[in-house]
């Protein structure tokens, strides 16, 4: 058989059809790329973003990013990277038994955090106080994806995906609004990223010392469960049963398991995210950016990586790129950019970026 005679992406698509539920977003459907391309032979639209995602470089950094303790020492510690995989996995797990469309549920959950900043919401704080007009790393996200990624060409992904990323992100309100209109493997990503997140930073936090399981609230542990495991299958459980049942019209839980759900993210609002051994270090991370920031301002034409920024992208303004390089640095980047910076060295080491103000 000639290359040109494949035919396997048009096999998938067919499958699709039949195979998934009748909600379930169709990559031979897809509203498509901002910049037509030519299809490939083998794979659908949806896993051929899934494959940019991973293959990019955003991507990789998300090994070095942490996700609440900040450039621990011990090696079990969640970092951007294994929170982007659980939640690929937890989704993965709900959207097959839904027949939803696997590859656009993964590769909007592999994609969801590539615009997150160093030191967690530490770094997302500061970027938000230094650009007028707000920073919110699910649009940064955005962003990485459509222009800062292979030099200024983007990743041109789907609109579908593109949704999902920009709109993956809930905060400390309801995880699904009614007014919202969203595709169901997009909604599976919501509610697998604070399943995720939730039961993960409550390891860590004991991990750390910080709460113990005795100290989660008795509602939590009664309607989920005390073990990692079980309060994971659990959850899932309870969303499979309430969005069957509800017969897909959204993706949705058992009221009294995600009254659990919502208490346990308020929990660990007020015992592990807030509490003042994490805020100290977060201030300290606050600190090493915006020093860094003032640095970058005063120093920029010197920059090789903003040299390189401003000749791909001529209209942005100064501070929108000191933005985009902060937001993309790992925890030791930028840990390694300060001690370069602003940490004396001993005389006969050699200075090796000599010449800043």
């Amino acid at each position: 058989m000639r290359t040109t005679d494949f035919k396997i992406r048009e096999l998938k698509e067919d499958e699709e059809l039949s195979l998934l539920a009748p909600q379930a977003v169709r990559a031979k459907f897809s509203r498509g790329r901002a910049k037509p391309e030519e299809e490939c032979e083998i794979r659908t639209a949806f896993e051929r973003d899934r494959d940019r995602i991973i293959h990019s470089k955003a991507f990789r950094r998300l090994k070095h990013k942490t996700q609440v303790f900040l450039a621990p020492r011990g090696d079990h510690y969640r970092t951007r990277l294994t929170h982007t995989l659980e939640v690929a996995q937890i989704a993965r797990t709900i959207a097959g038994a839904l027949k939803l469309n696997l590859a656009l549920t993964e590769a909007i959950a592999l994609g969801h955090d590539l615009g997150h900043t160093p030191f967690g919401h530490a770094g997302e704080e500061v970027l938000n106080e230094i650009l007028e007009e707000g920073f919110r790393h699910y649009e940064q996200s955005l962003r990485v994806i459509d222009l800062l990624e292979k030099d200024g060409q983007g990743l041109n992904l789907t609109f579908e995906v593109r949704e999902g990323i920009l709109k993956h992100s809930k905060g400390k309100g309801p995880i699904i609004r009614d007014e919202e209109d969203l595709p169901l493997e997009a909604q599976v990503v919501r509610f697998s990223d604070i399943i995720a997140y939730v039961n993960h930073d409550i390891d860590d936090a004991i991990r750390a010392g910080i709460i113990e399981v005795k100290d989660l609230p008795e509602k939590v542990k009664t309607e989920l469960g005390e073990s990692h495991a079980k309060r994971i299958d659990t959850l899932i459980k309870s969303l499979l049963r309430a969005t069957l049942e509800e017969g897909l019209k959204r993706v949705t839980m058992d009221p009294k398991k995600l009254e659990a759900l919502e208490l346990l993210r308020d929990f660990l609002f007020e015992r592990v995210y807030f509490s003042p051994l994490v805020r100290g270090e977060f201030e300290k991370a606050k600190t090493i950016l915006f020093s860094l920031f003032e640095f970058y301002d005063k120093n920029f034409e010197r920059i090789e990586y903003l040299i390189k920024a401003k000749s791909l992208f001529p209209k942005e303004e100064k501070v929108r790129l000191i933005a985009d390089y902060l937001s993309g640095m790992t925890d030791r980047y930028a840990l390694n950019e300060y001690f370069e910076y602003f940490v004396p060295k001993p005389w006969g080491m050699g200075i090796s970026k000599g010449g800043y103000v």
